[in-house]
Order: C-alpha cells, then structure tokens, then sequence
C-alpha cells in the first residue's frame, strides 16, 4: 500500500496533493540567526512582551500540511459562499417582510417568534456541526445544511398561517446556521491564521452582501411580485421565500462537485463515532434557551408577568442552564462537549471573545430588526425602501470585516484594533437611540454605516483572538461555540428587544384609552398588525394616530435603548481579551510570525 493510499490520520492533509513537503520551506530556515528573527520580529512590529503563548504551537496536530494552491482555495470557498449569501439573505428578508406577514396572517405579535424559530434552530445545531463535520465530512454537513435549509424556506412560501410559517423557519434554521458555521471550519482548514482574516473578510464580505440584499429583496418581492397562478394570488412575501429554493439546490451541487475535503478523523463504527457527539449538551441547550424565551415573548404580551407560566419559565431556565454548564464541564458525562465550557473559562481571551460576540450580537440583530419597523411604522416606508435603507449597514460589516482582516494580516495584532471597533460601535448603538418621528431620511443611512462597520470588523477579530488562543485540535469546537453564542445572542437580543417594544406599547395604549370602548381590541389589532397606523385608517372615536404613533415611537426608542444598554456590555468584554500570536503556517511554527502575502 502506497502512501497515498493509507487512511487518513490527524495528521494527513485534507487536499491529497502529489508535490511532497519542502522542509526547509514549510517549516522556516532553521539556519536563521537570533539577530536576523529579532530583525524579522521589529519589521512585522510584534513585541514578544506582549504577546500570550501560554498554549504549546509547536507540537500542533494540524489538519493541513501544506497550504494548497490559490486557484483551489478559490475554487472551494466559492462554493461554499454561495450558500453563505442565502443563509444571510434570510437572516434579514424577513425584517422587511414584517408589514405584509402582518397583514396577511396577522401576526405582529409573533415577531420575536419569526426571527427566534430561525435562530433557535442555528443554536442546536451550529454547536454540534464542529464535531459532526469533523466525523462526516464537511461536505457531508454542507449538503445536510443545504437540503435543510431549502426544505425549510419552501416551507414558508407555503405556510398557511403563522404557526406553520415559524416551523419553516426553525427548519430553515437547522440549514442555514450550518452553512455559515461549517464555511468557517473549511477556512480554518485551508487557510494558515495569519491570513484567516483577510479570508474571513472575504467571507463576510459574502455574508454582509447577503444580509443588505436580503432586506431590499424581500421588500421588492412584497410590493412588486403578486403572481396569480390557478385563479389564486400568490402574495409578494412568500416569493421572497420561494425564489430562494433553486439557488439553494444550486448551491448543494456546487458543494458536491467541489468541496472533496477527506474526513478528518476516520471512524471504526457509526456508532463509536456517533458516540463522541455531545446530543444531551445541545438538547440542554436548546431547552434553557428556548424556556427563557418563552417566559420573555409571553410576559406582559399574551399573558401577564405574574401568571405561572411566565414565573416558571423565567425560574426554570437559570436552572436548566446550570444543568448545561455542569454537564459540559463534567468529561465522565460528557468527554467532548459542544461548548468547551472549562476551555473557555480558563482562557480569558476565548471567554471574552465569546461574551464580545454574544452581546454584540444581541444589539445588533435589534438594530435589525427594529429599523425597518420604525421606517415602516412611523416614517411610513414601503417594504422595499425600508430594505435599501439597511443597506448601508450590511455594507458597513462587509467593509469592517475586510479592513479588520487585513490589518490583521499586516501588523498581526488585534487589541487596540478591538478596542477601536468597540468605541465605533459604541457611537452607532447611540445614534440609533436619537430616531424620531422628525428625523430626516438620510439619518437612517448615515447611522447604521458605522454601527455594521464596527460589528463586521468584530466578528473578525473575535473569531481570530479565540483560534489564536486555541491549540489546533480544538480549532473546529472552538469556532462551533463562537457561532453558538452568537446564535443564542441574536435570540435572545430580539427577544428582549420585542417583549421591552410590546410592553411599553402595551402600557401607553391602555393609559392613553384603556378607559374607552373597545380599547382592548383595539389596542390588540394595533399589535398585530401595521395596517392602522397608514393614512387613511379611520379610528375609533376618541383616538388619533398621532398619538399612536408617539406611542410606537416611545416603544421602539426603548427597543434600541435597550440594546445600547447591551452593546456596553459587549466593549467592556472586549476589553478582556488578550494578545496571542497569529501564525502565518497552517502548522503554527513560524517561530519568528513572519508577514506572507
């Protein structure tokens, strides 16, 4: 047997490439003097002093022994960014979609639901993809996540009726979480770390495109595209769903032709292999999530904050999410978690990159939201040109991104480059908090520039900062978990941000006109839908839209209060992190960190 033909081991490269290492030339010049590294190390402005490297990089099992060729890269990234770009577009075509959905299946309140079903399911399952990829293949994971994805969207196309339009969301969920998470896994696996960034960039230059054109697309499908077919009018929003579908299958074809990475670590037995999958921690985790959320979504909006149900789930999923820690950081239950719990909470740069991630996210996707809400509700925009006017921050997080990742690459520090994004998205969280009904058109696009620029440039830096101060064996659980937070940040931030939005509606309502007839159904359909806040509407005798509308305004200025309140938290994580060396060898024994282009 040829070596060629052996099985794969922890160390064999993923590409099978016939060129046979280059010693001198993979592993640096052994013959280079202490003068010419000191010389090396002043040129790329790394201070030894300054930089962690508590955990051993130079025994480093890594997956790839040599880097493959540009043309390869390309070839294989490619087609993991085109299911990249939809898993983005659907995480915002439903902000704009929020109007018509409303109407049609009156459906308002169920908001948080909307946007949670789909986050949710990214939070199961972006933990367990790190390890299910690791046994199966990427290329395994990313048709699973394909099929899913696209089950999930032709799901809501077809929905019936709000319910049935959450199942496809979750659905779609449990796809899309795993197309942007596994794309991460391959770039780790290509690419050496000192030029992660700049590929990271890349790929969230992808998924911010997405993201900005998720919003005008679905927009455009809600106000243009009414196709009667049969004698039935298919409404604008559900083609914003269905028009995914042929793209997704286009996307699994591509993985499959393209992405022929082998599986990195060669199993005896499904069943042995299924048995290093942490299930009980990703079931746990959807559980504590889940409980908290439905304490929050119901809470003073379909049941009050002293009924049982809430009291229970708000008591509960503290103790469920123990039970979580607990089981993670336990090897006897579980010998290879999801979330590295007791990794995480030994490196302080892993630990606050994750919480960086985790609230900035939560701000974040209330910006997203919420935005388009407020040009919907108060300044009385179309769907579609509430969608153009996000743009700019989808564009701003794919700029931030890139010039994150290439600052990264050139100067190879990241600190004071995160504590400089913060304070931008510090700046942009705040903007947003000076909407009025007044505020002129372009505020809008002038606001949310810096505030997607700064989070672009975040998730760049905070998913670098936790792989530099990971050994390589737990590179793909490491990324997992930083997708998990960030999943469960998005939840929970609309979450919060819609039971603060519906509450202070809620309240202002009743104390404006809780005392006239009918108020109650009233106050319930101005929930519900956005259709009573047009002109034209007649109202019930005693109340007047303008009032109204100052009802909403408050609403919403609390809802993007609320995440500037969280986006404080997530610059004081920041500033937790540490210093760690960005190696430019996918083997991590580039003594010296030496600048490559």
């Amino acid at each position: 047997m040829t070596v060629n033909d052996a099985v794969p081991s922890e160390r064999s490269p993923l590409l099978a490439q016939d060129q046979t290492r280059n010693v001198s030339g993979t592993s640096g010049n052994h013959a280079t003097t202490e003068a010419q590294a000191r010389r090396q190390q002043q040129h790329d402005g790394i201070d030894e002093s300054q930089i962690d490297t508590t955990h051993n990089d130079e025994d480093e099992n890594t997956a790839l022994v040599d880097e493959p060729p540009l043309a390869r890269k390309i070839a294989i990234m490619s087609s993991l960014w085109v299911g990249v770009f939809f898993a983005a577009l659907d995480t915002t075509v439903v902000a704009t979609l929020i109007s018509p959905i409303s109407s049609s299946l009156n459906s308002l309140s169920l908001l948080s639901y909307l946007a949670t079903g789909y986050l949710i399911a990214n939070s199961a399952c972006q933990p367990l993809s790190g390890k299910l990829t690791d046994i199966f293949s990427r290329q395994a994971g990313l048709l699973f996540s394909n099929i899913f994805f696209a089950i999930g969207t032709l799901i809501c196309g077809l929905a019936p009726n709000a319910e049935v339009l959450v199942l496809g969301r979750v659905v779609a969920g449990c796809g899309g979480g795993g197309l942007s998470c596994i794309s991460t896994f391959v770039t780790s696996d290509l690419i050496p770390l000192r030029k992660r960034g700049i590929w990271q960039g890349y790929g969230n230059l992808v998924f911010g495109l997405g993201m900005g054109t998720g919003g005008i697309f679905g927009g455009l499908c809600a106000d243009k595209l009414h196709i009667t077919i049969g004698g039935r009018t298919i409404e604008g929003w559900r083609w914003a769903f269905l028009l995914q579908v042929p793209f997704i299958i286009i996307s699994a074809i591509l993985v499959y032709i393209l992405v022929d990475i082998p599986v990195r670590r060669p199993y005896k037995s499904l069943r042995a292999a299924l048995g290093r999958v942490d299930f009980l921690g990703a079931l746990l985790l959807v559980i504590t999530v889940t409980i908290l959320l439905l304490g929050l979504n119901t809470g003073g909006n379909q049941l009050p904050w002293s009924h049982p149900l809430v009291i229970a789930a708000l008591v509960i999923s503290p103790l469920t999410l123990l039970l979580f820690i607990y089981v993670e950081s336990n090897p006897r239950i579980v010998p290879e978690p999801i979330i590295p719990v007791v990794l995480i909470g030994k490196t302080r740069t892993i630990l606050c990159a994750c919480m960086t991630n985790w609230f900035a996210t939560m701000a974040s996707f209330i910006a997203l939201y919420f935005v388009p809400l407020y040009l919907q509700s108060i300044l009385g925009y179309s769907s579609s040109e509430a969608g153009l006017r996000v743009i700019p921050f989808a564009v701003g997080t794919s700029a931030g991104s890139l010039a994150v990742g290439y600052i990264m690459r050139n100067t190879g520090r990241y600190y004071w480059l995160t504590v400089a994004i913060m304070a931008i998205y510090l700046a942009g969280a705040a903007l947003l908090c000076t909407f009025n009904r007044d505020s002129p058109s372009w505020t809008t696009f002038v606001y949310v520039a810096p505030f997607g620029f700064s989070y672009g440039g975040m998730l760049t830096v905070t998913l670098v900062a936790m792989i530099s101060a990971a050994a390589h064996e737990y590179q793909a659980v490491i990324t997992a978990a930083s997708y998990a937070f960030r999943s469960t940040g998005s939840t929970i931030g609309i979450t919060i941000a819609s039971a603060v939005f519906q509450n202070i509606l809620t309240g202002e309502l009743r104390d404006q006109y809780g005392g006239l007839p009918g108020a109650e159904d009233e106050i319930k359909r101005i929930r519900n839908s956005l259709d009573g806040l047009k002109r034209g509407y007649v109202f019930p005798k005693g109340w007047s839209r303008d009032v109204v509308l100052d009802c909403y305004m408050d609403a919403l200025r609390a809802a993007f209060v609320s995440g500037l309140g969280i986006a404080v938290l997530a610059a004081v994580s920041g500033l937790g992190m540490k210093e760690h060396r960005l190696h430019s060898k996918l083997d991590r024994k580039d003594s010296n960190a030496s600048r490559e282009d």
